[in-house]
């Protein structure tokens, strides 16, 4: 799919490039500052610079009051949508801020005020929002923990993180079970060392909870009085370079890595992304199919739309099974969404489901405009399916919950650039992004290498780990020093595209030679009959490592599994060569993943290999782990 206009990419990048300064002071100039900044940037603070050093602010002013305040009161703000409890509302404007506003009051009654941290631990339903503004209205520090994460991960946040207060409710509703948060929760306090003193929990209808004497107090009756006492919290003046959240990383062993996002590059950076990057216009509504767990949450379901006077879409389900494979189009179709952001891993199982896309007809998404995908590499034929059956740009674009927000995209909203499927792209305005081999140097184009970013990294980006200056310095900056290290691999081509292949540690080493995981799962991904799946090195006497690819079939594949394999083993000899190796294809009914639908590939080569692992906390369901195990004994393999 080809860009349909000219692009103003290539100027606004250089415009950028050859003043960055000037560029984030214009960009800037669409945050309402309680105290303009005077400073843009101040190389000599922090660990790499800060962004905005002198400015004061309050990213909920900037969320909610200035759009009530400027006539959009009654517009929608939130569009709740729950297929797996059958519940919607709208909240406007107005009645959001009415909401935060108060539920900041009962805050403040705790004592929560500007610099303590609040930990939500929150299925994806109004009040999470809620939480979140109403802690940066105060000034205070929210660190969201996915709902339902297991108790002993949840305590080593809570360690690290060292709440006044605990936002939760009873429990998260999957489409096949109710998963109870306080049983969680209470066992994680009993664990951590640092005890919070007070915890408000949400009664939802689906499960009660017991509540504690005195820590424990319920939400709705205090909300309600404090409505009915007419009492409102005000916007706290912080400073651009105070933290407005801490987000802790998935799958982090040990005591966890705590991304710290500073309130004011965060408000210029997303704010500016949601029109040159998305191309959506406030009053638009903009549906991104995440968790509030996630950083894809925090920035394009909470942040970032609410920024821009937009109306954002909260989601409480699935891609699929709720109630099937067409509940996106659905819910694009009834909001009349012009622009939906979801997980590569969402396509797949809509594609695996539906792969002729039935499901879609009947839904009228003649407002929809581009498909956007990011948090994993988007494969080309997924890609390609989406682009057929939606017929608008699918956009593909990297980044990380390190950034807060994208590295490398395809700007709709300055005009869209060539597709080349399988590259994200080219790097947006901030990131000078470079492909450098193990001793740091310059690869030449299309040269696998590692992906890195020219220090000092634009606003949104972290400024550090929470309290841990030198761990931020061991895992980031050290590696390639002037670079932040992403920890991808991939290479950059002659037209200055990004392709990502994978995680670093997905480059295996067979018999000497370097090659992508990600590579071979795209010639795996384009054989007809495969819905998704993925390669991992597995560890071999002779050659170092070999790959093996585990393929999930897409719904009435009619050849056998078998012969499957064998096509699959001649696809990649045939795409890559002889020197990939690649003698082991694996079907498999599906993939260990993460909630947010990452692939847990270090997790399955540590099975593989026969290694001891620890169950992922993040995990989606434990039990494909013995299925994985169990295919791979089949083959005398772990």
């Amino acid at each position: 799919m080809n860009a349909p206009h000219a692009s103003r990419y290539h100027e606004v990048y250089a415009r950028w490039q050859s003043d960055p300064a000037g560029f984030w002071a214009e960009a800037a100039e669409a945050i309402e500052w309680i105290k303009p900044p005077q400073q843009i940037f101040d190389a000599d603070a922090g660990v790499y610079g800060r962004w905005f050093p002198d400015a004061t602010c309050n990213t909920c002013f900037n969320a909610l009051d200035r759009h009530v305040r400027d006539g959009r009161g009654a517009q929608p703000a939130l569009i709740y949508d729950s297929p797996v409890t059958g519940a919607k509302a709208s909240y406007s404007y107005a009645e959001m801020l009415d909401e935060v506003a108060t539920l900041a009051a009962v805050l403040q009654d705790f004592g929560v005020g500007k610099g303590d941290r609040v930990i939500i631990y929150m299925p994806m339903i109004p009040e999470a929002v809620f939480a979140m503004l109403a802690c940066a209205r105060l000034g205070a520090v929210h660190s969201v923990v996915f709902g339902g994460f297991a108790a002993k991960e949840l305590a080593t946040r809570i360690d690290d993180a060292a709440p006044k207060l605990i936002l939760t409710a009873t429990c998260g509703i999957e489409p096949t079970r109710v998963v109870e948060y306080k049983p969680l929760l209470d066992g994680a306090l009993a664990l951590a060392t640092h005890k919070p003193d007070t915890c408000l929990v949400l009664q939802r209808p689906q499960a009660d909870a017991s509540m504690h004497v005195s820590r424990d107090k319920n939400w709705r009756s205090l909300v309600a009085a404090a409505k009915t006492a007419g009492r409102k919290a005000g916007c706290v003046e912080v400073a651009a370079t105070d933290p407005l959240y801490i987000l802790y990383t998935s799958g982090t062993t040990g005591r966890p890595k705590g991304v710290v996002r500073d309130n004011g590059g965060h408000l210029v950076a997303l704010k500016w992304t949601m029109e040159n990057l998305y191309g959506v216009k406030p009053g638009e509504v903009f549906f991104t199919a995440s968790d509030v767990g996630w950083v894809v949450g925090h920035s394009y379901i909470v942040y970032a739309p609410l920024l821009h006077g937009a109306t954002s879409v909260l989601y409480e389900g699935k891609p699929v099974g709720t109630p099937d494979p067409g509940a996106f189009w659905r819910v694009i179709a009834e909001h009349k969404v012009v622009a939906l952001f979801t997980a590569p891993t969402a396509f797949r199982a809509i594609r695996k489901e539906d792969p002729q896309a039935r499901h879609l007809a009947g839904h009228d998404l003649s407002q929809f405009r581009a498909l956007f995908l990011a948090g994993e590499r988007a494969d080309p034929d997924t890609l390609k399916w989406a682009e057929e059956v939606l017929r608008v740009p699918v956009i593909d674009h990297w980044w990380q919950t390190e950034t807060g927000s994208c590295i490398v995209g395809n700007p709709l909203g300055l005009g869209l650039l060539p597709v080349k499927h399988g590259s994200p792209t080219v790097p947006m305005p901030g990131y000078a992004v470079e492909c450098l081999n193990e001793a740091g140097k310059p690869v030449p184009p299309g040269t696998m290498g590692a992906i890195v970013i020219k220090l000092p990294l634009p606003p949104a980006c972290l400024p550090t780990l929470w309290q841990d200056d030198q761990r931020f310095r061991e895992a980031y900056l050290t590696a390639f020093p002037g670079y932040y290290n992403s920890s991808d691999a991939g290479y950059i081509d002659a037209d200055g595209y990004v392709f990502i292949m994978g995680r670093t540690d997905d480059i295996i080493n067979v018999a000497g030679h370097r090659l992508s995981t990600g590579g071979m799962e795209e010639v795996l991904a384009s054989h007809p009959a495969v819905a998704e799946c993925a390669v991992v090195g597995i560890r071999d006497a002779l050659k170092g490592e070999q790959p093996c690819g585990f393929v999930v079939l897409k719904a009435g594949v009619s050849e056998g599994p078998e012969q499957i394999e064998r096509e699959l083993v001649a696809l990649v000899r045939e795409r890559i060569g002889p020197v990939a190796a690649f003698k082991l294809a694996l079907t498999v009914n599906r993939l260990p993943k993460t909630r947010s639908g990452k692939i847990l590939r270090a997790t399955m080569k540590k099975i593989a290999d026969g290694e001891d692992y620890a169950m992922p906390a993040t995990i989606d369901d434990p039990a494909v782990l013995d299925e994985i195990g169990a295919a791979l004994k089949g083959r005398g393999i772990g």
